[in-house]
Formats: C-alpha cells, structure tokens, sequence
C-alpha cells in the first residue's frame, strides 16, 4: 500500500499553548486508522490541522504526494480530502438538499455532482425521504449521516471522521459504523478521531493514541484492543 498521508512533526499552537507537540504519524491507501484519546489530548486539533482550519507552527503535512500544510482548506478539498467535523456543523436553516449540494460546491461538472448525489442517495436512502426536509429538525444519527454524505458530494479519496458517534443512541451509534466500513469498502481512506474507543479500534486496521499532544503508543489496532495499558485507560466499561 502506498503512503497517502503522512504528518512529520507537527506543532500546533493555541495562542501560548502548546496543543499538538510534534507528532508523526502516516495512513495508508486504502486504510482505515484511528486516533484514540482522552478529551483534549489533542484528536480535532490534528484533524484540523490536516484539513487546513488550523495553521501549523512547525513540521509538514504531506497528501498525494503534495505538500498541504500551508495550503487553505478550500484547495485541501480540492485534492480529495474532506473532513466531518465535530458536532456536524450542517446547515441548519438549509434544506437536507441543498446541505448536500453545499458538499459539491468546488465541482463544476453537473452531471458528474448528479451522479454523485444519486449514490449519496443510495447509501443513506433516509437522506431521499427527507431531502426537502429542513435539516435542523433532522434526528442527530441523521445529521450524522448528512454531515457524511455532504462530505462524499466532494468526492473524497480520503475522508476525516471527528466524533461521527458523539451524543447518539446505541442504535445510531451501530449504523453510522456499519457506514463507515461501507465507505471504506467502497474505495475511500479513513481516519477516524472517536471517543468510542472500543468502536474504532474494532473497524480500525491501525491507530495512535494521543496523550496531551503527543503519541504515546501506535500499532494494529488489534494489538492496542488488547494492550493492558489501553485496556485500563479506554475500553473499561
């Protein structure tokens, strides 16, 4: 597999503090890799910092090949890498349509942006029923799945997931899963930032811990599912 994302020593800084203190980390095409942790060790901040929303101090962010590090975020889409954000940040007074729409918003061919939203469509057939429904009355496992599938209108080689499961019932919680290894199954790199520790590390090829900015441990994900220190810190009921 070759080398799709590769972060080299990335500093972060939040006016004074030190947020994110040089840490490397790579994913691979056609991976799906996680980061565990607590509460601001540091997970948003490295996605932000991947996707262009947060300026890197120091270091370097490569993608295919090119450098992104210093490159707006807008571009960084453009290059085939979308993110999810925390909390899923949809248009709220906008229809579920025209959320979608707004995903496809740096593509200029329509017949392909139709294409796309015809497979948006079949992957969350909830997102059909609804599609003139205003979004913000939209359940939160269906603002999920809207924030996802803005985010493929893009066409992504690579998706960023942060927190897709964050405040979701247990059933919702099962479905946005068995979504995202369909999206990964279906061609898309992931790396996934999730609380549900237990979660991602079951979908995960590899993952890396982060403690208050740094890594302390990386591996399979298998491995770190049953490593004793992970166990104690992250996957005690």
């Amino acid at each position: 597999m070759s080398e799709m994302l590769s972060v080299k020593n990335i500093n972060v800084y939040y006016g004074s503090i030190h947020a994110i203190k040089g840490i490397s980390f790579h994913v691979d095409e056609g991976e799906i890799v996680t980061l565990i942790g607590a509460n601001g060790a540091g997970k948003t901040t490295t996605l932000h910092s991947i996707s262009g929303l947060l300026k890197v101090e120091s270091g370097e962010i490569d993608y295919c090949g090119k450098t992104i590090s210093r490159m707006e975020a807008h571009k960084i889409v453009d290059l085939g890498l979308a993110q999810v954000p925390e909390g899923r940040r949809i248009f709220a007074n906008l229809s579920v349509y025209n959320n979608l729409m707004m995903g496809a918003y740096t593509r200029k061919d329509n017949a392909e942006i139709a294409k796309t939203l015809e497979e948006v469509y079949g992957r969350f057939p909830r997102l059909l029923e609804r599609k003139n429904q205003i979004a913000g009355t939209l359940s939160g496992g269906e603002q999920q799945m809207l924030a996802m599938g803005r985010a493929l209108m893009s066409r992504p080689r690579m998706i960023l997931l942060d927190e897709p499961s964050m405040g979701l019932s247990p059933i919702y919680v099962n479905e946005i899963f068995d979504i995202i290894k369909s999206i990964h199954k279906s061609g898309t790199t992931v790396l996934l930032v999730e609380q549900n520790a237990k979660k991602a590390l079951s979908i995960a090829d590899r993952a890396y811990v982060l403690e208050t900015g740094e890594i302390s441990l990386s591996g399979a994900a298998a491995d770190l599912m049953n490593d004793e220190s992970v166990k104690k810190a992250y996957l005690s009921e």
